[in-house]
């Protein structure tokens, strides 16, 4: 098996890095299927796929963590995971950097917002003080134990006190030494374009593709002409599977059988072999004596 990716040198190159949105161990396995170089683990698809609830701030520093080991275990590509607000304070910071490093975290993003936090998208948030947060990027910076482990600091000020205050804060997290910065919710192309004009070429940018969200949706081949580094489309993964399981139990509530609905999934054998249960009853008997 190959070396797993380094995010560190694959952010020193040039192409940009499109990360999906996974939520579970399943959708991290197709993911990484599908040919990705990395994963982006979303706390609003936690959020919606473990609570079936909205991104508010009801997801806890376990049940991430819980999510991130068994999406670690399973794939062997580098997963970036929302740690939202680091879940309290700078020594919550730090013991979430060290708990999401020990899951298998290559990077490791916090926000400013106040607690309870709300999804970059919706209205109503609000931030903490610039040296609040300056001293929790400072705690999850000197809580890691592998240098190879980033963090991603992400600032939620322009929808708060306007684009320059949050390119201030940027620059200000940038200084602290973090790995990669993210200004969610820009919400027009020349905002974006300020934003690179800014920073890229200084720190790794990333850009947050929201379907319906405030920020214009754009290819990652759009983003890279701008300047962005890091590519993520965090939920989309839950909304297609949602959209997905509404038509699936509306057909199967319609007509009391999923025969009709076969050419649209994967049977038991399908399923087994994506996931690879041949091989793992085949290691098994390696255990199983004479």
């Amino acid at each position: 098996m190959t070396e797993p990716l380094n995010l560190k040198i694959r952010l020193a190159q040039a192409a940009i890095l499109l990360a999906p949105g996974v939520f579970d161990a399943l959708s991290a396995l197709l993911a990484e299927q599908a040919g990705f170089e990395a994963l982006y683990l979303s706390g609003a698809s936690v959020a919606y796929t473990k609570l079936g609830r909205s991104d508010v701030g009801l997801t806890t520093f376990t049940e991430v963590a819980d999510t991130l080991a068994h999406i670690t275990e399973r794939v062997h590509v580098p997963v970036m995971v929302d740690a939202d607000t680091g879940f309290g304070n700078a020594l919550n910071v730090m013991r979430t950097v060290r708990g999401f490093e020990r899951a298998g975290a290559a990077m490791i993003q916090l926000e400013d917002q106040t607690f309870p936090k709300r999804c970059g998208h919706l209205d109503g948030k609000s931030v903490v003080p610039l040296q609040e947060m300056v001293g929790k990027l400072k705690a999850a910076l000197d809580a890691r134990h592998n240098a190879d482990t980033l963090i991603l600091a992400r600032t939620d000020a322009l929808a708060v006190e306007g684009q320059e205050a949050a390119f201030e804060r940027a620059q200000a997290y940038l200084e602290c030494g973090v790995d990669a910065l993210f200004i969610e919710a820009l919400r027009t192309p020349q905002q974006m374009d300020a934003a690179c004009q800014r920073f890229a070429g200084r720190i790794p940018l990333l850009a947050n593709m929201v379907e319906g969200g405030k920020t214009p949706l754009q290819s990652a081949a759009e983003l890279q002409q701008r300047g962005f580094s890091i590519a993520i489309f965090p939920g989309g993964t839950a909304r297609a599977a949602a959209h997905a399981m509404q038509a699936y139990f509306a057909h199967l509530h319609e007509h009391q059988t999923t025969t009709g609905w076969k050419d649209r999934m994967l049977d038991f054998d399908g399923l087994n072999q994506l996931i690879g249960t041949e091989e793992l009853l085949a290691k098994g008997k390696r255990y199983a004596g004479s």
